[in-house]
């Protein structure tokens, strides 16, 4: 299972720095383009834009605190995920994205000083973002449903065969 979560952490972040070199090279020098659109309503554009801060563009100009912060994060996250990797194959995916988006994002703090983001949602004044920003918001996702509807059966199962091993010593 460790060898498939680390050959899908690899995959999403070559995907992120595929994207973000493309970006870079074609999107930077025109700016803005269509991507998906209904008619006139526009849904996604791919806008090029150096995001030298965290989500939303706060802590904007921190960069070795950004790359600190995110490097704990990611490391933190690798050693969580061969903690938990046979607990859940949910949960360590959740973990590997988010190992992912870190480390696709670390690339570009360490190269750029800013993390090129690409996909503007245009229905709402929304953040721009990139491939690594998506698996981060998924991994979040997927944790806080592992947290509520996961993990508790997984709780009350254990408390069950805890009980029924009890039960079983107690007839012996």
């Amino acid at each position: 299972m460790l060898i498939i979560l680390a050959l899908l952490v690899a995959v999403l972040v070559g995907a992120d720095q595929l994207v973000k070199y493309w970006a870079v090279h074609e999107l930077k020098p025109v700016g803005t383009m269509d991507f998906i659109r209904i008619g006139d309503f526009k849904i996604f554009d791919l806008t090029y834009l150096e995001n030298d801060g965290a989500i939303f563009g706060s802590m904007s100009g921190q960069r070795w605190f950004l790359i600190g912060f995110t490097s704990l994060v990611v490391l933190a996250g690798i050693v969580v995920l061969f903690k938990v990797h046979r607990r859940s194959k949910f949960l360590s995916t959740a973990i590997a994205l988010f190992i992912a988006g870190g480390i696709g994002n670390l690339i570009d703090r360490f190269r750029f000083a800013y993390v090129v983001d690409m996909f503007e949602f245009k229905p709402f004044k929304f953040a721009i973002f990139n491939v690594a920003d998506i698996c981060v918001t998924f991994a979040f996702i997927m944790l806080i449903w592992y947290a509520l509807f996961i993990d508790p059966k997984i709780e009350k199962a254990k408390k069950a065969a805890e009980a029924e091993s009890e039960k079983a010593e107690e007839n012996e």
